[in-house]
């Protein structure tokens, strides 16, 4: 999980190295997947599919409960799929396996097995291309593609799903629109394209099938809410706002029209088009479509349900970016306490999570240290009792927990958490990996600041090596690093020629990322015209100095209005 409370160094903004996703699963975007079948035309086909002995499986249809289970976090109210309804499904016994073959990757999946689910997967796969190489390139072709895709990207193979969907992709342009379950197979595949960052493809897919379903079921069907859906979620992705927004409105005047203003199915369109809005800087708009997740929820449900719970959170997202930050609060408080109180999800759920940590972030920001501090012990506390005190993801933890000692001048306790989540990260990653850089950099202030210099300047010059070679010596991470290894090396008096060396460095990287007349380039040409004086270099330093003090009326009129 991407943790939101991370403090940048001191006069730079901070930049968030990219840390170990702890739900690896999480990614994997299934939302949207429809329960299909495949009519079975070749007989002799179904019998030979799928040879390998499977012991004990559960014959349930590929719905959204087996689909969402296949992903690890990120399961809540809100990624309730639309399943296509019973009598578009018939019983064939290619349908039957299947379903059988994606029950039984699920079931390994969540029992560890992963690798059997591979070796499942492929020997499967073996199957498809013989059939595929012989030439047949029909519908169970491309459904059963479909399927292996589906299960190669639940055990987290996203390379060898992106080559599955280009042989998919060359069996579905050879088929007829009138193909039974073409749609839902473009459908999963519109996902898929979507999951993989491939936005065109995805798009393209979920065009034809919403051609598809128009003419075969009519243009008010409830039916073309899945594609739309799906075709919504990627125009927001690639920044095309405004069209994603129409067709948003457009699924919920269809359910409304069909299923009357009250109906749970809304609730997905309504937080979809909230989130973008959220987005856009629209927090007002927002505001109305949570509220209307919210009043459905409680009507449906009451008070005290999960799903309530999770409305709150949203809605608190809204009261921040509208700067009611006690608003925001409260209903992130009572959130997680209905949620916790209904057992609605585990405690140690990626969503859960994210909710206490932006929580954390809110209370610091306004003041209340104590209790974000109290509320990120809590976390790590959670993560230990569940994940173990070796996991990956504790280390991130103890680097939220470390910032917030720092904050309060807690450096001692600061130190403690920073090497510890060092060594947890250090473990897992190796010496060279750019993500522990970050506790690395921090954990060079924290010293810093409590007067161990020699061992920060160690420290900063090895987080300075590692992103030099992670990101390029012109990189924001590296400006980053730099710029703590000056205020270091200038407290243990290194010379003054290579510290203007340095501060040069960071100039021209400020410039580039932030712009000429940033705060942060106020800031380091202040200590360029300081250092510039001091050694006597006066021709280079007038016209800095006429720059700065341009930059700095500027702010103070900036300041005065």
């Amino acid at each position: 999980m991407e943790a939101s409370f991370l403090v940048p160094s001191p006069s730079f903004i901070g930049f968030r190295t990219s840390k170990e996703l702890p739900y690896m699963l999480s990614s994997c975007e299934l939302k949207s997947i429809t329960c299909f079948s495949v009519c079975n035309q070749k007989k002799n086909y179904g019998r030979k599919l799928y040879t390998i002995p499977i012991k004990t499986v559960a014959r349930f249809c590929i719905s959204r409960s087996s689909v969402r289970s296949l992903e690890s976090g990120g399961t809540g109210p809100h990624s309730d799929a639309y399943t296509v309804p019973n009598d578009r499904q018939r019983n064939s016994n290619f349908e039957g396996e299947l379903e059988e073959l994606f029950d039984e990757v699920k079931r390994m999946i969540r029992t560890g097995n992963k690798n059997d689910a591979v070796d499942l997967l492929n020997a499967n796969y073996e199957l498809v291309k013989e059939r595929l190489n012989a030439g047949a390139k029909g519908i169970e072709e491309a459904a059963a593609l479909d399927i292996l895709a589906l299960g190669y990207m639940a055990v987290g193979d996203f390379k060898f799903v992106g080559s599955l969907l280009n042989m998919m992709k060359e069996v579905i342009d050879t088929l007829k629109e009138d193909e039974p379950h073409l749609d839902s197979i473009l459908i999963h595949m519109g996902s898929m394209y979507a999951t993989l960052s491939k936005f065109e493809k995805s798009l393209d897919t979920y065009q034809r099938a919403v051609y598809i379903m128009e003419r075969t079921y009519g243009k008010d069907s409830t039916f073309l809410v899945t594609p739309y859906l799906g075709m919504a979620k990627v125009l927001g992705s690639i920044g095309k706002a405004t069209k994603a927004i129409e067709i948003y409105q457009r699924v919920i005047t269809l359910l409304e029209s069909n299923r009357g203003a009250e109906n749970k199915d809304l609730v997905v369109p309504l937080l979809g088009l909230g989130n973008l809005l959220l987005k856009e800087r629209r927090a007002n708009d927002a505001e109305t479509h949570f509220t209307r997740v919210l009043n459905i929820y409680t009507k449906l449900y009451g008070q005290n349900d999960g799903r309530i719970g999770m409305a709150m959170s949203s809605l608190a997202q809204v009261k921040c970016a509208l700067g009611k930050s006690d608003e925001a609060i409260n209903l992130f408080k009572r959130a997680l306490q209905i949620i916790k109180d209904s057992n609605y999800m585990s405690l140690d759920d990626s969503i859960m999570e994210k909710m206490r940590v932006d929580l954390a972030d809110l209370l610091h920001a306004v003041g209340r240290g104590q209790e974000g501090r109290e509320l990120l012990e809590e976390c790590l506390s959670i993560t230990e009792r569940y994940k173990g005190k070796e996991h990956p993801s504790i280390g991130t933890h103890m680097i939220n927990l470390a910032t917030s000692y720092s904050r309060s001048k807690n450096y001692v306790e600061a130190e403690h958490l920073l090497r510890r989540s060092l060594k947890i990260m250090m473990k897992h990653k190796g010496t060279d990996d750019q993500s522990i850089s970050f506790p690395m950099l921090q954990l060079a202030i924290t010293l810093y600041h409590l007067k161990n210099d020699e061992e920060a300047e160690k420290l900063a010059l090895e987080v300075l090596r590692i992103r030099e070679k992670a990101f390029g010596k012109d990189s924001l991470p590296v400006g980053e690093a730099l710029d703590c290894l000056v205020s270091i090396q200038t407290r243990l008096g290194k010379d003054d020629s290579e510290l203007l060396e340095l501060l040069r460095r960071i100039l021209n990287i400020q410039e580039r990322e932030f712009g000429y007349e940033s705060e942060e380039v106020l800031a380091t040409l202040k200590k360029i015209v300081y250092y510039l004086d001091k050694l006597g270099r006066k021709h280079e330093k007038f016209p800095l100095q006429r720059r700065l003090s341009v930059l700095m009326k500027k702010y103070k009129q900036m300041v005065h209005h």
